[in-house]
């Protein structure tokens, strides 16, 4: 970054052209933080579209116009792949290196009126960057050094949230990221303007939510959100979840097991490891790398799991109901939440990756759970079915299940139960990560074998048999050729097998509960 920094230096000398350090930059080197990947930076005079060409050409990146009107240009330098083409990445910065700047005509105090927060409204001339620091004064009008001093969030102005709703939002995650306290002035103010917040761009407010949500911690952030009235503005179904009673086996109510869920989340993915609670967890180096593996919007695995696990409940209020027993049933919750989570996601632009990475863990929730039965634990057919229906995202619903059984049980969390239920777990991925059918290895038999022994026709039934004979080998139920076609045969005929039910579908073939 200290690199980015004297590029843009040399340029603006270049250019002619005064500029300034302002905002994150100024406000993390105080901290002694260092520089993060995104530089804001106001330029005094020129033509802000002739100046970001000219540095987008001189940096190598791309030039967003994020405001031209108002004078506000961003460049990002190298970009990535994404499923929304790199279009939101280019607009939210979760990519490279992002260069903001405004073009600001009078003085830099009166450009920093027009900014959101004291601590971002300070300002250092660019070119008194020397050695990896700025040595000039900090010009500091509204007090920034004295607020980072007592740790606290103020806003510069009472407009600043009408000017820019998208400021709503981060004055809950800066306060998240950098343990600041918002002052109740500026909590009144976000309080009051909440219902602005859908005049930002949805692709804003998904950054946003995501950089709220990314940190330890991130249950107290929901909660702020919610009580500041923002939460309803970026996921309005979680209101309904509030006072929905569960079976006794909860501790919680629906919206209150959605938060611990997100905290318990944390906890499983490497949050808390010297925990007691959190020791029985499988855990390895291999584990650590998936979830800090970035698949969404420039966030990590870890993050969208917390993002699942506050929203896998979500369709419990429309799919309640009360049995004649007294007890309490959620039928079909899960399916209609992965609807519920797909269309909501989407409107906020994470794209069909996001949103399907997502609402798939929510739809399958249930199923880790679900595939043990009578306290025994899933069989290899079970678990091959599961890996294979569920791919990239089977590692990651395990630990939902885990998450969420946590915030099933609270404070009344039963150590032998969690035991058993982690052991599940750890059963479950150690048979789904074996693989003893490689992709290479020629099949037992192959679709011509099974329509010249069964006298079968072309069509999708001897696919089907080849995917009931491809499950049982994975298993370890059956290793020749002769088995195979035993085997096809008794499915075909409908009498069930002695290696246990069979996937079907439309063609007649009988059907496994999985």
């Amino acid at each position: 970054m200290d690199f980015l920094i004297e590029r843009l230096v040399s340029f603006f000398a270049a250019q002619g052209l005064d500029a300034w350090l302002v905002g994150g930059a100024v406000r993390d080197r105080l901290l002694g933080r260092g520089l993060g990947g995104d530089v804001d930076l106001a330029v005094a005079a020129g033509d802000v579209v002739s100046v970001g060409r000219a540095l987008a050409g001189e940096l190598g990146g791309a030039l967003v116009p994020l405001s031209p009107e108002r004078g506000i240009m961003r460049v990002v330098v190298d970009l990535g792949d994404d499923d929304d083409g790199g279009v939101g990445r280019a607009v939210d910065g979760d990519a490279g290196r992002v260069v903001d700047f405004t073009v600001f005509s009078g003085d830099i105090e009166s450009d920093l009126g027009r900014r959101d927060f004291t601590v971002n409204a300070m300002a250092a001339p660019l070119g008194e960057w020397v050695g990896g620091d700025f040595v000039g004064v900090v010009i500091d009008p509204y007090g920034g050094r004295g607020d980072l001093a007592r740790r606290v969030l103020r806003a510069v102005a009472p407009g600043v949230f009408e000017d820019d709703p998208g400021r709503l939002l981060r004055a809950v995650r800066l306060a998240g990221e950098l343990g600041l306290r918002i002052e109740p002035g500026t909590v009144r103010l976000v309080a009051a303007n909440a219902h602005l917040l859908p005049r930002t761009h949805p692709v804003r407010v998904r950054d946003e939510f995501l950089r709220v949500l990314a940190p330890r911690g991130a249950r107290g952030r929901v909660e702020a959100l919610d009580r500041l009235g923002l939460l309803e503005q970026i996921i309005p179904e979680l209101m309904a979840t509030k006072g929905v009673e569960q079976p006794r086996m909860h501790y919680w109510d629906v919206w209150g097991h959605s938060l611990h869920a997100v905290e318990a989340a944390e906890g499983v993915t490497g949050g808390h490891q010297n925990s007691p609670v959190y020791s029985c967890v499988p855990w390895t180096a291999e584990s650590e790398g998936r979830f800090g593996e970035r698949v969404m919007h420039g966030h990590t695995r870890r993050t969208a799991l917390k993002l699942a696990a506050l929203l896998h409940d979500v369709a419990k209020p429309q799919t309640k109901t009360l049995e004649a027993d007294g007890r309490t049933r959620f039928f079909g919750h899960p399916e209609v939440g992965a609807d519920v989570v797909r269309l909501r996601l989407g409107s906020l632009g994470f794209g069909a990756r996001g949103s399907g990475m997502v609402s798939g863990m929510v739809r399958h929730h249930l199923r880790p759970f679900n595939m043990s039965g009578q306290g025994e634990w899933p069989t290899r057919r079970a678990i091959y079915r599961y890996f294979r229906e569920l791919g990239d995202g089977a590692v990651d619903t395990l630990y939902l299940s885990l998450a969420d059984f946590l915030a099933t049980k609270g404070p009344e969390l039963a150590h032998q139960e969690w035991l058993n239920h982690a052991r599940m777990i750890s059963h479950t991925l150690y048979v789904g990560s074996q693989e003893p059918v490689s992709v290479a290895t020629p099949r037992l038999v192959s679709g011509h074998d099974l329509m010249s022994h069964l006298g079968l026709p072309p069509g999708p039934r001897v696919g089907s048999l080849l995917a009931v004979i491809e499950e049982a080998r994975a298993a370890g139920e059956i290793e020749t050729q002769e088995q195979a076609l035993e085997l096809a045969a008794v499915t075909l005929k409908g009498r069930g097998t002695r290696w246990g039910e069979v996937a079907g579908g439309d063609d007649g073939l009988p059907g496994g509960s999985g």
